[in-house]
């Protein structure tokens, strides 16, 4: 198959490229390279382009006909939780401007399937399993744009322009190899590995909750196992219709206070947590059914915690050494 991948030189992206070249299909990179990294793509053709722009949508689109694109996986998005909530108008142009120029593109070069990057944001309050059923009502900028392109990729699949499915991930983490690593600190694992790294304290906001230990409970699901997803996803689509929403997750729960014994023991730290007030708006436990996806395609996660951890500390070493982290 001959792949577009938007956003192929960030995180998430440079771990599909990854796995689709490893297992033989052509792939094409669409970035700006605004927050991407050009190493990670390898081989990867780059098509330099911002989807936000005016006519991104027909610039892409000739790109799209002149390669004969099969299909496309669109990770292209802002996606900082915090940044959404202070210009909640930029992430509503740049999410939405850019899904709809992916649209346009594949309609103008009869490109039929379509992969598209969506979060578990897109949920908002809730607490315990969550499957797709689970009403959407998204808490920030960010899940409500997300949920915006799912809604408009519904309404174009609707219309026979395409086949989609929208894929919902939870707390990703860990790296394939160190140098396809996030180099952002953002989610709990990052944290507290930085924290550690520094001879600092990691904090737990609540031991109170109606948990195992009293810690929140979420999925982590290994990064390299959101690339496979996504791959298997991809296969599945040539044999479907419509749009559907599908999470991305590991279908089991894992305590803050069980993430930070597990990165402490692979750090070989021995600094204990510190126990603070609980925030406001943390649910108690939130755990991804998957499913619908193992039912469809026959995929399911299969790295651990410890997996996920291991790799994390790696490629925050490597890229510590390489470069400032921060």
């Amino acid at each position: 198959m001959r792949i577009a991948i938007t956003g192929g030189a960030g995180y998430i992206g440079s771990h599909t490229v990854d796995a689709l070249m490893t297992r033989g299909d052509e792939v094409v990179v669409v970035d700006d390279l605004s927050t991407g990294d050009v190493a990670r793509i390898g081989t990867a053709e780059l098509i330099d382009l911002d989807l936000a722009s005016d006519r991104a949508g027909a610039t892409l689109g000739r790109q799209l006909r002149d390669r004969r694109v099969d299909a496309v996986i669109h990770f292209a998005a802002l996606k900082r939780v915090d940044e959404s909530i202070e210009s909640p108008g930029l992430y509503y142009h740049v999410n939405l401007a850019s899904t709809l120029a992916v649209i346009d593109a594949m309609r103008d070069a009869a490109v039929p399937s379509l992969v598209l990057s969506s979060s578990a944001a897109v949920y908002g309050e809730v607490d315990g399993m969550v499957d797709e059923s689970h009403p959407t009502r998204p808490l920030n900028p960010y899940g409500a744009t997300k949920l915006a392109c799912e809604t408009l990729v519904d309404a174009v699949a609707r219309s026979g322009a395409l086949r989609a499915a929208s894929l919902r991930y939870f707390n990703v983490a860990g790296a394939g190899r160190p140098e396809l690593g996030d180099r952002t600190i953002v989610n709990l694992i990052a944290i507290v590995i930085d924290q550690l790294s520094r001879g600092e304290t990691p904090l737990v906001f609540g031991d109170d909750y109606e948990t195992p230990d009293g810690s929140c409970v979420r999925d982590y699901v290994h990064v390299a196992d959101v690339a496979s997803a996504h791959v298997a996803v991809l296969d599945w689509l040539e044999t479907t219709t419509g749009h559907r929403p599908l999470n991305i997750g590991t279908g089991r729960g894992t305590s803050v206070l069980e993430v930070i014994d597990v990165i402490s023991a692979a750090m070989g730290s021995d600094i204990k947590p510190a126990i603070r007030s609980r925030r406001v708006g943390d649910p108690a436990n939130v755990v991804s059914r998957v499913d619908a996806i193992a039912r469809l395609t026959g995929w399911s996660a299969t790295y651990d915690l410890d997996a996920t951890v291991r790799s994390s500390i790696e490629a925050y070493r490597w890229w510590s050494a390489s470069s400032p982290v921060r």
